[in-house]
């Protein structure tokens, strides 16, 4: 049995960090939950913890900090941030401090948990396979150097987008590509915008491979996209 997620709060409203705690538990992690950032910082230093979720706004040391003093312990473990405040500047110095994601109060637990689902997918680097010059997709051959997707005689040159998109479909063949990590990878936020952009370069990306009745993308409701090839 492989052993729980261990996940550390750092929130100093009472009643919510306590109710986070225990659903997170119901969810099958362990959970460490302290209330301000100094705490929090003392707890990631005698602990070794899977994911951080941090508050913003918090006495003796704010989230933002609590991040940045992370980091820079060249730590990467996932950050993901709470807010109250629907502020674009505090989204924006959130993820220069680190941030993997970020949620604003309130939120539905249902999406937290999707999105802690995403980033441990992101960690298990053997989901996708390695990064390589040249990829079969079915009857296709997708080159990365030249960004040409064949298919016998005929080329299709992709632009950067196109091709980094279809780059990552290809190291998670056949299973899930998990839409925030492309967004991520590719657009470097995870937005509405962004999000819709997303879906434009994937229709793209199905008209050229529709060549090939073998090979189809399809949509995996409310988690990403999967690069099918019936083999």
């Amino acid at each position: 049995m492989s052993r729980k997620k261990h996940i550390l709060i750092v929130e100093d409203e009472e009643n919510f960090g306590s109710l986070l705690q225990n659903y997170l538990r119901l969810s099958n992690y362990e959970v460490d939950w302290e209330k301000d950032g100094t705490r929090g910082y003392s707890a990631f230093l005698d602990n070794s913890y899977d994911l951080c979720i941090l508050d913003v706004m918090m006495p003796r040391m704010d989230g933002f900090t609590l991040a940045e003093k992370i980091r820079a312990r060249g730590n990467k473990v996932p950050l993901i941030f709470l807010t109250a405040r629907n502020m674009k500047e505090d989204m924006l110095r959130g993820y220069r401090a680190g941030a993997d994601d970020y949620l604003n109060k309130p939120f539905d637990i249902e999406v937290l948990l999707l999105k802690l689902n995403v980033l441990f997918n992101r960690q298990r680097g053997s989901e996708a396979v390695p990064q390589t010059d040249s990829y079969r997709i079915g009857n296709f051959t997708y080159e990365t150097r030249s960004r040409s997707l064949s298919l016998d005689a005929e080329i299709q040159k992709l632009s950067p987008k196109e091709g980094a998109l279809l780059e990552l479909l290809c190291r998670y063949q056949n299973r899930v590509l998990p839409r925030e990590l492309a967004l991520r990878e590719i657009w470097n936020e995870d937005n509405y915008f962004t999000t819709r952009s997303m879906d434009v370069y994937i229709t793209k990306l199905r008209k050229y491979l529709r060549g090939d009745s073998s090979v189809r993308i399809e949509n995996v409701h409310s988690s990403g996209y999967t690069l099918y090839t019936d083999e």
